[in-house]
């Protein structure tokens, strides 16, 4: 049986609009990342989507967005979909970043490798794909960490200088057999044209 996961990444931050490295580092939503969130939930809403199951990251960014997505949906925190850790680098510039891809380069100062965002990433998804009555799940996490797990699907075929999909951007993916595939990509500029409405 093939199962569809449609990954979600958080709506705009006071970090993300000042261009802070957020991270682990708990940001709230700004009222254009509460809009970005709602309209893509009117999205999925529209396309027929029925989730059985709504997982978010342990930060609180994940959760405002998820509840702005689907209104009273229930969802489980899983650390395993947190944000990249940055290090010593939370809270700084988004200048002072390297320039993709990162490799092991926040590791040397207390953060994550990219390996170890992807791993678990996809284990943490792939296990809740496994739960059962899983047919349609949403999840909802962070731009670096959602890169790094489609960058991990895409395998070769990657475009690690691509870059991250915006606030409120919806990835969908199949997953069959242990293994996921990539089927589109929704922006806040999908929405809007599908929507019938103006662009944000």
């Amino acid at each position: 049986m093939t199962n569809d996961l449609y990954l979600v990444r958080h709506g705009q931050t006071l970090f993300n609009r000042k261009k802070m490295i957020s991270g682990w580092t708990d940001s709230p939503l700004t009222e254009l990342g509460l809009e970005q969130a709602r309209r893509a939930g009117a999205f999925l809403r529209h396309r027929g989507l029925v989730f059985d199951h709504a997982y978010t990251s342990t930060l609180t960014r994940t959760h405002v967005t998820t509840q702005a997505v689907m209104p009273g949906i229930e969802f489980e925190q899983r650390a395993g979909i947190r944000e990249w850790f940055f290090g010593e680098y939370e809270g700084e510039r988004i200048s002072l970043m390297p320039q993709r891809p990162w490799g092991d380069y926040f590791a040397h100062f207390g953060g994550e490798s990219q390996q170890e965002v992807r791993d678990r990433m996809m284990a943490t998804l792939s296990e809740a794909m496994e739960v059962p009555a899983s047919r349609c799940v949403l999840a909802v996490s962070h731009g670096s960490a959602i890169k790094e797990f489609h960058d991990a699907v895409l395998g070769d075929a990657a475009d690690l200088l691509k870059p991250v999909p915006g606030n409120a951007s919806t990835m969908h993916f199949t997953y069959k057999d242990g293994v996921f595939t990539l089927q589109e990509i929704f922006t806040q500029e999908d929405y809007a044209r599908e929507l019938g409405v103006e662009p944000l």
